[in-house]
């Protein structure tokens, strides 16, 4: 009787300190277009048309449960769907993300920002944390710099490599990706909770590209939420070159050899409407799971 009273005071309590850490909740999964994609003449975008409200740009949060507040990383344009969600699903009030945080100056990843001026929500002071590119691109093109000349928005420096401390027991770290820099750097986040480590690389050229080895990272991240664009060359009738991103294809064969403890912690995120893999039913889904990785779908939770 003793022994089944502390496996069940252990349970009871293990559970409470879960329901109390922080987590990553997946907001959109989708490339910067999104879902429908203007023009969308492929089977997936017709077929899905009725169920376009499960599928947002690309956006997480990393919610605290105890405190009710959040940090968001990307002002995606479906942000006003994203934050009703998040509404709707964890807080059961509106509320603002304590900060943003931004990876580049790509239309699915800042320009979000606008429903937060004075033509939309009036915000006071949303802290806006950016690299210092993004920081200039911000200050000196409207309608961005209107955000900051009338506090709307709040503009933060990060640095590469320089930690900031976020909620309760969360840091965040950027770190560069090589990317098509036109007016920004790219920047991935290192998310560090109490006792859980992910990576956020939502767009990168090419894994080769990096001066870091993405099969040394498996091994020492707990998540690793990763760039997903294509998951073939054949996917679109277009110069793929042009917009380079790391296959899935190519991702899955640099992965392969590992364990499927470690595959496990792979999940694909910033799908383009061309890839099958946002569609959970379709055999594309199937093959990625078969082989041990994961796909992000809204509203998944990750604990830190």
């Amino acid at each position: 009787m003793i022994r089944i009273c502390q496996i069940t005071f252990f349970l009871t309590f293990f559970n409470l300190i879960f329901a109390q850490t922080e987590y990553i909740y997946v907001l959109g999964n989708v490339q910067d277009a999104g879902l429908p994609h203007i023009g969308c003449q492929h089977k997936f975008c017709k077929e899905k048309f009725s169920e376009f409200e499960e599928y947002f740009t690309t956006s997480i949060a990393v919610v605290d449960p105890v405190e009710k507040k959040y940090i968001l990383f990307e002002a995606s344009p479906d942000i006003p769907y994203q934050l009703n969600y998040l509404e709707k699903e964890i807080f059961n009030e509106f509320l603002l993300p304590e900060s943003i945080f931004i990876t580049h100056a790509h239309i699915g990843h800042y320009t979000g920002l606008m429903y937060f001026g004075r033509e939309a929500l009036g915000a006071k002071n949303l802290l806006i944390k950016v690299l210092p590119k993004m920081s200039n691109f911000l200050k000196t093109n409207g309608p961005w710099s209107q955000l900051i000349d009338i506090n709307n928005i709040k503009i933060q420096n990060l640095s590469f490599g320089s930690k900031t401390n976020e909620l309760r027991n969360i840091t965040v770290t950027p770190i560069q990706v090589p990317h098509r820099d036109e007016y920004s750097e790219t920047a991935g986040f290192i998310i560090e909770g109490r006792s859980k480590k992910a990576l956020f690389i939502p767009d990168i050229d090419k894994w080769e590209k990096w001066d870091k080895n993405l099969k040394q990272l498996v091994y020492d991240f707990d998540y690793l939420l990763l760039d997903a664009t294509f998951y073939d060359s054949k996917e679109i009738n277009r110069d793929i070159s042009e917009i380079p991103h790391p296959l899935v294809t190519e991702t899955i064969n640099l992965l392969d050899d590992l364990s499927l403890e470690h595959k496990n912690k792979v999940y694909f995120i910033h799908m383009n409407h061309t890839n099958l893999m946002l569609d959970p039913s379709s055999e594309l889904t199937k093959l990625v799971i078969n082989k041990g990785f994961n796909i992000t779908r809204l509203g998944l939770k990750l604990s830190l």
